[in-house]
C-alpha cells in the first residue's frame, strides 16, 4: 500500500469508528478521534466546536446500541495535502439521508488521525 492510500485508509478507518455507537456514547473514545480545533456544521446548520460535540454526541442519534446505526455507502477519500485527507460519502439513520465531508488530518505520529472538520447536509426524499 501506497501512502496516499494508507492515509486514506486511516482517515476512513477514523470516520468508520466515529460512527460506532460504543464510540459515540463515549466522550473519551470521541476525544481521541476529535481533533482540538475541530468544528462541525450540522445537518441542522448549527455550528459544533470541539467541546460542545464531545458534550452532546453521547446524547445524538447513532449513540445506542438499541436504537438506528449509520449505514455508510460510497465511502472515498483524497489526500489533499500530506496528513490531510478529504472523505465524503451518503450514510442513512433510520428513514433519514444525508451527505457528509470531512477533513482527517495528522500533525505528528503520536496523536495519529482525527477529524478536523465535518459537514453533513440531508437529502430531502426523492433527491438522487
Amino acid at each position: 500500500m501506497d501512502d496516499a492510500s494508507a492515509q486514506v485508509a486511516a482517515a476512513i478507518a477514523g470516520e468508520l469508528r466515529l460512527m460506532d455507537p460504543e464510540v459515540r456514547a463515549s466522550r473519551e473514545l470521541a476525544r481521541e478521534l476529535l481533533d482540538p480545533e475541530f468544528v462541525e456544521v450540522g445537518a441542522s446548520g448549527r455550528r459544533f466546536t470541539h467541546e460542545q460535540m464531545l458534550a452532546q454526541l453521547p446524547d445524538k442519534a447513532g449513540a445506542s446500541k438499541d436504537g438506528p446505526r449509520y449505514e455508510p455507502s460510497g465511502m472515498t477519500g483524497v489526500v489533499l495535502a500530506p496528513g490531510l485527507v478529504l472523505v465524503t460519502f451518503d450514510a442513512r439513520l433510520g428513514d433519514r439521508r444525508s451527505r457528509h465531508s470531512s477533513l482527517w488530518r495528522s500533525q505528528d505520529g503520536e496523536t495519529g488521525w482525527r477529524m478536523y472538520y465535518h459537514h453533513a447536509t440531508v437529502v430531502p426524499p426523492g433527491v438522487e
